[in-house]
């Protein structure tokens, strides 16, 4: 039997048409269910279609890793469907439990607002589909290796030492300091990691892109190169890519193999966290 897929509908990503010989992890079997909860990626949403291409790339790389499980794509903002329309066709399908996994970088408005406030009028419109919200992407390992990785492909995979390598992690920004620190902590794990001169940017706040690289040059980095740290392009990538011109700029975290690792990562500690909670 084929599998089918719909990344930008409310059908699953992935149905269970797989084959036999990959069961359900029982470790994340829903007790109230036959079946694991639903998976459901909620992305940010862009007018740019490279931006919902890319998501469809990465939700798509977790059903095939998992294809056991019901996975779903959402969006909070300008790309359908949205995380209601999606709530209510899981529903719809007789699911009694959905992780909801945002597959966002940074835990700001949209993770710690915005999205609750759609699964608490969700979860009020479907009493029997119980909403666990799993956490941000966040800075995790796999994805300071993910953007190790999207450094070196741009400079053809050799930054020595001797080369002097400057690196101007760039991010959004946010009215949040504390948000931005999170930028930091990225640029430092990176640096620890390779060696690599590092300094933080953002594309709608302080210290800007042209800021960031004239503190590499100042620190003596012979080569600089701008890493984005988006999951995806769009507008605020290509602003980073018209002030710096000069600069070489690498590929965004996309669809990156570490990406559907961290999204089940996310998607099982909600669920163990769930029951721990209800034991």
């Amino acid at each position: 039997m084929a599998v089918r897929r719909t990344l930008f509908g409310t059908a699953p990503v992935s149905r269970a048409g797989a084959p036999a010989s990959r069961p359900a992890d029982p470790a994340v079997l829903d007790r109230s269910a036959a079946r694991p909860p639903a998976l459901i990626a909620v992305a940010h949403g862009s007018r740019d279609p490279r931006s919902a291409a890319t998501v469809a790339q990465v939700v798509g790389a977790v059903a095939d890793a998992r294809p056991d499980l019901d996975v779903r794509t959402a969006f909070l903002d300008l790309t359908a469907p949205s995380v209601e329309q999606v709530v209510d066709a899981v529903a719809a399908d007789g699911h009694t439990h959905a992780v909801v996994t945002p597959l966002l970088l940074g835990s700001a408005f949209h993770a710690k607002v915005d999205l609750p406030g759609l699964l608490a009028a969700a979860g009020a419109r479907h009493r029997g589909l119980r909403l666990t919200q799993a956490d941000v992407l966040g800075v995790d390992a796999g994805l300071i290796g993910a953007l190790r990785d999207r450094v070196l492909a741009a400079v053809g995979g050799y930054a020595s030492a001797d080369r002097r390598l400057g690196v101007a992690v760039a991010a959004v920004g946010s009215s949040s300091a504390a948000a931005n620190a999170r930028t930091a902590e990225v640029a430092a794990r990176l640096a620890a990691r390779t060696g690599w001169r590092t300094e933080i940017c953002f594309a709608t706040t302080q210290p800007s892109v042209t800021e960031a690289i004239a503190r590499l040059r100042a620190r003596g980095a012979d080569q600089v190169l701008v890493a984005p740290w988006f999951l995806a392009p769009g507008l605020l990538t290509d602003r980073l890519a018209h002030a710096a011109r000069g600069a070489v700029h690498a590929d965004v975290l996309g669809a990156h193999p570490a990406l559907p690792r961290v999204v089940l990562d996310r998607y099982h500690a909600a669920i163990a966290q769930t029951r721990a909670l209800s034991a």
